[in-house]
């Protein structure tokens, strides 16, 4: 049998590009066939196809088949036909991991992170308050141990540091500082009150951004959300009432923190600075760190060396001490840098309702765990402002969504 000569050629690509891209362009790819059967299959070997993938195709398998259809029209002896190949040439994708094959999964995993390490973090906080009631330091170590992870986060690549500028710095400041005050405020909420009381105070943080994007940045905020924060108002309200924790420090440092981290959402929006959210949660902590330093030094640095330290170390141990000390702060870093990666998962509705059931799983756990007595009524209270809130994200996350679509089609 007389042998047969095959040429490829595929005009108007370089060898750079990926053969599956090859294919997907317009122009044929043209085999030269001498002597052809009705229908032959074609061998080529890695040297004579230089396409990036396709050589490490070959010399995985061996060879490519590519079925070849003959002209309609016969070709005399001797002679050279042209067979244009337009269909039934593919190349196999590469099998997709279950990660890729399953996203679902992938973001429940996150949810689940971010609520069990949330919950973690406020047991394990409130624990260590019983016994070390010094709520100024402790949220300097929560920043300290953040930053900590950072800075070798940075040093070994993961993520790449980016490159921070005085503008820059100027736009992270202000929201550093609000940061810096509305943790420092949640956590002597925290050290005095109930857990489960501060995040019904804390429920109220919707209300204060709807106040402050009306009055102080002059947005219209649709009268459905204004009705919507007052059953918040209301729960909140009945639940203070008959609070047995109840104690005008927790609620006042938890009213504060609200107003905090209102304005520090105010400045973030103002701060955009092109950087990804783990390098600007970085940097807010590093910045918010700085800020905590004077007041822990000045309102409980000399407790604390009288007496504070020596206290906390003859209930527990040196060792459980400055365990849990770590732990609180791993925690509370790794629950915030989850929910950051969480939200960029997730449109903003379901982001919403997640961000509501994660209060409900703290105050839920936490009155379980601390075996939190709790009146009818601010039970009941409770309710009622979580379910406000839950009402008011639905709303808000709607409407941030129509606008969205709006000026898309625009």
């Amino acid at each position: 049998m007389s042998s047969l000569m095959y040429s490829l050629n595929v005009s108007g690509f370089s060898g750079r590009i990926s053969p599956s891209l090859a294919l997907r362009r317009s122009g044929p790819i043209v085999l030269s066939v001498k002597n052809s059967p009705e229908k032959i299959q074609g061998e080529f070997s890695g040297k004579q196809l230089r396409f990036s993938g396709w050589d490490q195709l070959l010399r995985r398998g061996g060879s490519v088949g590519i079925p070849v259809i003959k002209a309609a029209a016969a070709a005399a002896d001797g002679g050279d036909q042209e067979t244009h190949i337009s269909e039934g040439l593919s190349i196999a994708e590469p099998p997709k991991s279950f990660l890729e094959r399953y996203p679902a999964l992938v973001t429940g995993f996150f949810f689940f992170a971010w609520y069990f390490l949330n919950v973690i973090f406020n047991i394990l906080n409130k624990k260590v308050y019983n016994y070390f009631p010094y709520p100024y330091f402790v949220s300097v170590v929560h920043l300290l141990v953040g930053v900590t992870y950072c800075l070798i986060s940075w040093s070994v690549g993961l993520p790449k540091r980016a490159p921070i500028d005085k503008d820059q710095l100027g736009l992270l400041t202000p929201v550093a500082a609000c940061h810096a005050l509305g943790h420092v405020m949640s956590n002597v909420s925290f050290a005095a009150v109930a857990v489960s009381f501060t995040h019904t105070i804390k429920a109220l943080e919707p209300f204060f951004n709807a106040a402050a994007s009306q009055f102080v940045l002059g947005h219209q905020i649709p009268l459905p959300l204004w009705l919507s924060l007052a059953p918040v108002v209301l729960g909140v309200s009945m639940a203070s009432l008959t609070e047995l924790s109840f104690n005008w420090l927790g609620f006042t440092s938890a009213m504060i923190s609200n107003i905090s981290f209102t304005y520090r959402s105010i400045y973030s929006k103002k701060a955009m600075t092109g950087m990804d959210s783990t390098n600007v949660y970085a940097y807010i902590s590093i910045i918010a760190l700085l800020f905590c330093l004077p007041p822990a030094i000045l309102i409980e640095g000399p407790k604390l060396m009288q007496y504070g330290f020596r206290d906390a170390i003859a209930k527990v141990g040196l060792a459980k001490f400055v365990s849990d000390l770590f732990w609180i702060g791993m925690f509370y870093h790794l629950y915030n840098q989850i929910a950051t990666n969480t939200l960029e998962r997730v449109a903003p509705l379901t982001h919403a309702v997640g961000n509501v059931l994660k209060r409900v799983f703290v105050i839920g756990f936490s009155i379980v765990v601390f075996g939190n007595k709790i009146s009818t009524q601010t039970g009941i209270g409770t309710a009622i402002a979580i379910a406000g809130v839950a009402i008011y994200s639905l709303i808000k996350a709607n409407i941030e969504e129509q606008k969205r679509k709006t000026a898309e089609k625009a």
